[in-house]
């Protein structure tokens, strides 16, 4: 009887791109089981290899373009249209993440988010009617400003000129002016990959907890924080949104706020949305086994990781859950009971990182070769 094996894997960083893992999965097993059915669904849970991960499983295609980086400077971004033509995928990371700035020049004070907004821009160039963007990785404090000025938004102080870039001049803000916001925004869904609950302000909030690792010292976040709380505050008074305290408008140095207050966003699990959109779920009916996995699992993999998502995914459907990694780490036990049924690492011998991240493909290979013979 033909075995049919769904292949849903996060990227290995560094190593391999979902899809690669998926081909090398197919690869092993195809030696025990050369009659096998194998369904594809490259995975992410809403960072990094997102927008490759939703192209990839859908036949979509690729686009890059040059936005404003999170220093004003421009940037390379790529950002994909899914298969169904319709859906567009950005990572905020790609045009204003803290990868772009180096420990010298990280300043959020004047770090903007000009260049997502401008991402956004492009997706509706293409008529995209939904789009998903990932927001982790961000450079930046703007609570998102710099985002809604590049889809035409105006952000002007006493005097009614333009505020200056950055969380650093959001003190000065007396007056929002949405009357000129991109009009095709109001018709498109926004769906934004959200893992973090922090709200805008406060000890909780997008300066104190992110902000240092973004560069601001102990006196710049308090003053980030005092800035973007008087932002929520200009946007209660003039737009009737209570933003401060949102879960999850603290995000990406608030571009999370920044996308509930200016479009039609709504917040999702990142990993969420990757099942949805790839329609994992309706692919994983027909398996006998699926295989998962990422660079690294451990008791952190419970929270929204790609491998416990799929794993509960396929647990609805009573669906065998078999996930690998380069690094098995502490507290895997839990796992287990969240629907993974058994746990490999690839790893065959100690040796040095970049071999290791070289030989992933043929490590993936040979692993799941010997895990398809114990089948």
């Amino acid at each position: 009887m033909t075995k049919t094996f769904v292949f849903a894997p996060d990227s290995f960083k560094e190593s391999m791109t979902a899809k690669e893992v998926c081909i090398a999965m197919e690869r092993g097993i195809k030696k025990v089981f050369p009659n096998g059915k194998f369904i594809h669904v490259p995975m992410a849970d809403g960072g990094e290899g997102t927008v490759q991960s939703l192209v990839d499983a859908t036949d979509g295609k690729l686009y890059s373009v040059y936005v404003t980086g999170p220093l004003g400077n421009a940037v390379k971004a790529t950002y994909g249209i899914m298969g169904d033509k319709e859906t567009a995928v950005i990572e905020m990371a790609e045009a204003s993440g803290i990868h772009l700035v180096d420990k010298n020049t990280r300043n959020p004070l004047v770090a903007t988010t000009y260049g997502t907004g401008e991402l956004i821009i492009e997706c509706l160039n293409k008529k995209a009617k939904r789009i998903i963007i990932g927001i982790g990785g961000s450079a930046t404090n703007d609570g998102g400003t710099g985002m809604a000025e590049a889809l035409g938004v105006k952000f002007l102080d006493g005097y009614g000129n333009y505020l200056p870039r950055g969380g650093g001049s959001l003190n000065l803000l007396n007056k929002i002016d949405c009357s000129h916001i991109d009009k095709r925004l109001a018709k498109v869904e926004l769906m934004v990959a959200c893992d973090v609950t922090n709200p805008l302000c406060g000890e909780n909030g997008a300066s104190f907890v992110f902000g240092p690792q973004k560069g601001a010292t102990k006196e710049m976040a308090e003053q980030l924080d005092q800035n973007l709380a008087h932002y929520a505050s200009i946007v209660k008074k003039q737009l009737e949104i209570d933003i401060k305290d949102y879960p999850g408008a603290g995000a990406a140095g608030g571009l999370g706020a920044g996308l509930l207050i200016f479009t039609n966003a709504v917040l999702k699990k990142g990993i969420d949305l990757v099942i949805e959109y790839s329609r994992l779920k309706e692919k994983i009916k027909e398996a006998d086994f699926v295989f998962t996995g990422e660079g690294g699992i451990d008791f952190q993999t419970q929270y929204g990781k790609t491998p416990y998502g799929v794993a509960k995914a396929a647990k609805e459907q009573n669906v065998k859950v078999i996930a690998i990694a380069g690094y098995v780490g502490e507290g895997i036990d839990v796992l287990y009971k969240e629907g993974i049924d058994a746990i490999f690492g690839i790893i065959p011998k100690a040796c040095g990182l970049e071999d290791l991240l070289k030989e992933g493909p043929k490590n993936v290979e040979r692993t799941c070769e010997n895990i398809a013979r114990l089948l």
